[in-house]
């Protein structure tokens, strides 16, 4: 219960703000319109698509999400939670958040991908929605602990992104493996091995960061 406050805290700031949402809208269109100026009339293979599309959605986040805990900093209520909630409660909240930002941040880049990229063709559309629903996921979870981790550096804005790189890069190029599958129509069966190792991601990154943001947190 307490998590889902923390939640609407961040909701309710984030609308007044609009800092996250702000700075995701326009570096969506920037991105997206840079790819299709560069390409021009060039026709580019649709595997080379699906990869632009993940290029896109890495970069979006990492400009949109590492102001989890930086916020807290800021206004100073950082010292209020701790007295009113645990750890493991902020943590939910933040990722609850993080969650719903990603996962509404991809669906509108995805929707846009298509509508612009005609060679974005997905002829196995469901495992690109599990690939794309584990994936939204495991971005949401990394980008929450690497956000608690910066929150108390001087050099937040740099740092996020070095940090974020080798955490989400097998994230990423596990997604990538997928989309390619999904564009050339493989089923299931025989994508059993990308997708455990996807689940297991998101298994070990949010473990790991509920063992480990207790001593963030107390720190």
């Amino acid at each position: 219960m307490k998590s889902y406050a923390l939640f609407k805290k961040d909701f309710h700031s984030e609308l007044r703000t609009r800092y996250a949402i702000n700075a995701l809208a326009m570096f969506i269109l920037v991105t997206i319109s840079v790819i299709l100026f560069s390409i021009g009339q060039e026709k580019i293979s649709e595997h080379l698509s699906g990869g632009l599309l993940w290029v896109v959605i890495f970069f979006s986040a990492m400009s949109g999400l590492s102001r989890a805990f930086v916020s807290e900093e800021e206004r100073g209520t950082t010292l209020t939670l701790h007295l009113i909630a645990s750890p493991n409660t902020v943590f939910s909240g933040k990722l609850i958040f993080n969650l719903i930002l990603v996962f509404a941040m991809n669906i509108v880049i995805t929707f846009l991908y298509s509508l612009l990229f005609d060679s974005f063709i997905l002829r196995n559309f469901p495992l690109f929605l599990v690939a794309f629903v584990l994936g939204n996921i495991g971005i949401a979870a990394a980008s929450t602990i690497i956000a608690a981790i910066i929150a108390k550096t001087g050099s937040k804005g740099t740092l996020y992104p070095v940090l974020s790189f080798p955490i989400l890069l097998p994230l990423i190029l596990i997604l990538l493996e997928l989309t390619k599958f999904s564009i050339d129509g493989e089923t299931f069966n025989n994508s059993t091995v990308e997708l455990a190792v996807l689940l297991c991601y998101d298994v070990i990154i949010l473990t790991a960061s509920y063992l480990l943001f207790d001593f963030i947190w107390k720190d």
